[in-house]
């Protein structure tokens, strides 16, 4: 595989830093991206689009990607403005996208403000509450789970979180008064280092659940937009997510191979089925499926 050509990128609030494999075969590029998941999830799939010239990149807050801005928090359309400036520091006219999880949220509101840069996107398990029938209950998981972490750390933070995310279904009402999980349970450290940093449960919970995505911008735009989920995963909230969001667009959910990492080929510890969930994504974008 073409070894990536690393580049940093200011924007306003942040030095982005992303990459770029050349292609063999040329056409349009390829960007894969996550949030918070960084470039370095994304190595096994790219690794089998060697003849399309693929972009991945650090969010901002994420790894390589510093935040000069000290803002705590940040939001979809600020992450999409920031993956318009790492399209257009390329040099492509448009892109073919796959986008998972809280990336997928962030392309969607690409997509809403600047259509033009993204021929087809496939928007993989976004975690929206808010297209969710379970949506006020939904809202409120993910509000104490922040306010969990900003009170007692990552730990305990991140053990609901995990708890929350593997949830099969519905929320029933009562799911924030029973106890709260173990950090232990997950290998999470028990005790608060004091820290209050952390991209996923600080940075961009709030705002990526809460998102509202403007579904009159989305149905008119000239995106191919595809929405997507796994097989294993369906009944998981970032999959439920997905569902939602292509009933509100009025067109049938796309099913992937294996989970919500089911592009992992080891990477952050986690296995998916790397090969298969390519091969499903080259049909998508080929048009095939």
């Amino acid at each position: 595989m073409t070894s990536p050509e690393s580049h940093t990128l200011s924007v306003p609030g942040a030095e982005l830093a992303y990459d770029v494999r050349p292609g063999t075969g040329g056409g349009v590029p390829l960007f894969l991206l996550g949030s918070p998941m960084s470039a370095a999830g994304f190595v096994s799939l790219a690794a089998h689009f060697t003849d399309r010239t693929v972009i991945t990149y650090d969010p901002r807050g994420v790894e390589r990607s510093k935040r000069t801005d000290g803002a705590a928090e940040s939001h979809p359309e600020e992450h999409a403005e920031d993956i318009r400036a790492v399209i257009e520091a390329v040099g492509a006219e448009t892109v073919d996208v796959f986008a998972s999880s809280g990336g997928a949220v962030n392309t969607l509101a690409l997509v809403a403000s600047h259509p033009a840069l993204a021929r087809t996107v496939v928007a993989h398990e976004p975690p929206l509450a808010e297209v969710l029938p379970d949506r006020d209950v939904a809202l409120r998981v993910f509000a104490d789970m922040g306010e969990t972490y900003r009170r007692e750390g990552f730990g305990a933070g991140m053990a609901k979180f995990i708890a929350a995310a593997v949830h099969q279904g519905p929320f029933p009402a009562d799911w924030t008064d029973g106890p709260a999980p173990d950090p232990a349970a997950f290998g999470l450290p028990t005790q608060d280092d004091g820290t209050r940093d952390d991209a996923l449960l600080g940075q961009n919970l709030r705002n990526s659940t809460g998102y509202r995505p403007d579904f009159v911008a989305l149905r008119a735009a000239s995106t191919r937009l595809v929405i997507a989920a796994g097989r294993e995963s369906e009944r998981e909230l970032p999959a439920r997510g997905a569902l939602g969001v292509a009933e509100r667009l009025g067109i049938a959910p796309t099913m992937f191979p294996s989970h919500h990492g089911g592009f992992l080929g080891g990477e952050f510890g986690q296995e998916g089925e790397p090969a298969e969930f390519a091969k499903a994504l080259r049909a998508v974008l080929d048009g095939d499926s």
